[in-house]
C-alpha cells in the first residue's frame, strides 16, 4: 500500500486538527488516503484526483462499506487533496518532488474545498456525474433543475437520476433526440422479465422515466399498453407487540434507544426523527412539531412517559452546544438558503439537532465548521443486533415502529382519521392498510344497533 509523502503528512495532520477532526481519528483518515492513493495508482487516467473521489467512493460502496464510512473517507481524502494543492500553489510551476507517489494527474490550481458535506439537500445525488454522452448529461441537468424548482426531496432526485442513468446504460448512450416510447417499453419489459424486479421497483422506474421524458426531453412517450406491469400485491406491515418493543429497547444503548422510543411513541418516519431540532419541542403545550414528507408539517402529542428523558436530552444538547461554541464551531447546518438568509441563526441553540452527530462534523462552503445530525446508518447498524438479541423472529426496521404505533392506536379504539392525521398521510387509503393488522371480531347474525352494548 502506498504511504503518504513524508513531506505532506505533518501538514495533513495539522489541517485535520484545524478542521475539527479528533486526534483519535487521524489514523483512520490516513488509512483512507492510502487506500485512495492505491486506487489512483491502479485506475489512473487523465482526470484529476479531485474528480477521482466519486469513483473511489463508488468503489467503496461496491465493497459494501457503509454510507457513514464512505462519507468519512471522502472527507479525509478531500482534506489530503487540499494539502497537495496548497503545496503545489507554493511551488514553482515546473518544480517536481521525488517523494510523490505515482497517481493520477491533479490540477495545478487550488480546487475549492468540497468534502462530503450536507450544505445543500441536493448534494451528492449522482446526477452531476458525467458520462460518455454530453447530450445525456445536459438532459440530466435539465431534469434535476425541474425537480429542484418543485422542491422535491433529495431522495426523489437521487431515485429519478439513478433510473435515468440506468436507462441510458441500457440504451448504450443512444442519442436523446432518437428516444421513443418503444425504448421505455423495452426497458420496462427487461426489468419485469429478465430482472424480475418487484412491482414497486418497476413502478418506481416507470414514474422516473415518465418525469425524465416530460421534463428532461420535453415530450411524452405515449401509452404503454403492451408493457408487462407487475401486479402490486397487498402488503401487510410487520407489527411488534409491546413486550417485543420493550425487549428490543432493553438491548439498545443511548441515544438509539431514545430514537426508537420516539419512532414508536410518536409514529415518526426515520428521517423525521433524526432531523428533529430543539425548537420542535413545545413542552408547555405537550406538542412536537414534525417536518414531514413533502414539506408538510404536523403536530403530535409528546408522550408523557418520555418527558424526563427528553428534558435530559435537551440538557445534554445544551452542554454540547456550549462546548462547540467555545471550540470555535459555527453551529449546525440549516436547510438550503436559510443559512444564508439568517447568518446568525446557526449559532442559536434552538436550531441545534435533537440527535447531534458526536463523531462527525463537516465544513460548509465558506469554511465554517458545522455539526450534523445522527445518521440513519448508525440507527440501522444498532437495531439489527438488538432485534437478534431479543430473539424476535420478525424482519424489523425503523419503519416497523411507525407501523406498530398506528396499529396499537387502532387496537385502542382510536378513529382511523385521527390516526391518519397523526401519521401525516394525505390519503385515508394509505392508513387503511393497518386495519389488516388488527384482529376483527365477526358476528354470525346481524343485530340492530339498539341491541348492541
Amino acid at each position: 500500500m502506498i504511504c503518504l509523502p513524508k513531506a505532506l503528512l505533518p501538514q495533513y495532520l495539522k489541517l485535520l486538527e484545524k478542521r475539527g477532526v479528533p486526534a483519535a481519528n487521524f489514523a483512520e483518515c490516513i488509512k483512507w488516503c492510502r487506500y485512495f492513493l492505491d486506487y489512483c495508482d491502479k485506475y489512473a487516467d487523465s482526470i484529476s484526483q479531485a474528480e477521482q473521489i466519486p469513483l473511489f467512493i463508488e468503489k467503496l460502496k461496491s465493497k459494501r462499506q457503509s454510507d457513514l464510512l464512505c462519507r468519512q473517507a471522502a472527507y479525509a481524502v478531500s482534506v489530503f487533496i487540499d494539502v497537495q494543492n496548497q503545496v503545489d500553489a507554493a511551488k514553482q510551476p515546473n518544480e517536481v518532488t521525488n517523494d510523490m507517489p505515482k497517481t493520477a494527474s491533479r490540477p495545478s490550481m487550488r480546487q475549492p474545498h468540497n468534502p462530503a458535506r450536507y450544505g445543500s439537500q441536493y448534494s451528492e445525488v449522482g446526477y452531476q456525474d458525467k458520462s460518455d454522452s454530453p447530450e445525456w448529461d445536459a438532459i440530466m441537468e435539465a431534469m434535476a433543475a425541474e425537480i429542484k424548482v418543485r422542491h422535491y426531496s433529495r431522495k426523489t432526485l437521487k431515485t429519478y437520476a439513478n433510473w435515468s442513468r440506468q436507462f441510458q446504460k441500457f440504451l448504450k448512450n443512444k442519442p436523446p433526440e432518437e428516444l421513443t416510447g418503444d425504448d421505455v417499453k423495452a426497458y420496462l419489459t427487461h426489468l419485469a422479465v429478465n430482472c424480475r424486479v418487484a412491482s414497486t421497483t418497476q413502478n418506481q422506474a416507470f414514474n422516473s422515466l415518465l418525469f425524465f421524458y416530460r421534463h428532461g426531453l420535453k415530450r411524452e412517450f405515449g401509452e404503454l399498453r403492451d408493457v408487462p406491469r407487475a401486479k402490486k400485491s397487498l402488503y401487510i406491515p410487520t407489527v411488534l407487540s409491546r413486550p417485543e418493543i420493550d425487549a428490543i429497547l432493553a438491548n439498545l444503548s443511548y441515544p438509539i434507544d431514545l430514537v426508537v422510543k420516539l419512532l414508536f411513541g410518536c409514529g415518526l418516519r426515520q428521517f423525521e426523527c433524526l432531523q428533529l431540532r430543539v425548537r420542535d419541542f413545545n413542552f408547555d403545550a405537550g406538542k412536537l412539531t414534525i417536518h414531514g414528507k413533502g414539506k408538510k408539517d404536523r403536530t403530535v402529542p409528546i408522550p408523557d412517559a418520555l418527558l424526563p428523558e427528553l428534558k435530559i436530552q435537551i440538557k445534554k444538547i445544551g452542554e454540547l452546544h456550549d462546548r462547540d461554541m467555545a471550540e470555535g464551531y459555527d453551529g449546525v447546518f440549516l436547510d438550503d438558503a436559510v443559512e444564508k438568509k439568517y447568518p446568525k441563526a446557526p449559532m442559536e441553540f434552538v436550531h441545534q439537532w435533537f440527535f447531534p452527530q458526536k463523531n462527525l462534523t463537516t465544513v460548509s462552503e465558506n469554511g465554517q465548521r458545522r455539526r450534523w445530525h445522527l445518521h440513519e446508518t448508525e440507527l440501522q447498524e444498532a437495531l439489527y443486533p438488538a432485534v437478534r438479541k431479543a430473539k424476535i423472529p420478525k424482519r424489523v426496521t425503523s419503519h416497523t415502529f411507525r407501523h406498530s404505533f398506528a396499529t396499537h392506536l387502532l387496537q385502542a379504539g382510536y378513529d382511523i382519521r385521527v390516526i391518519q392525521t397523526m401519521l401525516g398521510h394525505s390519503s385515508l387509503k394509505t392508513t387503511m392498510i393497518y386495519t389488516h393488522c388488527v384482529p376483527v371480531r365477526t358476528m354470525k347474525e346481524a343485530k340492530s344497533p339498539l341491541d348492541l352494548d
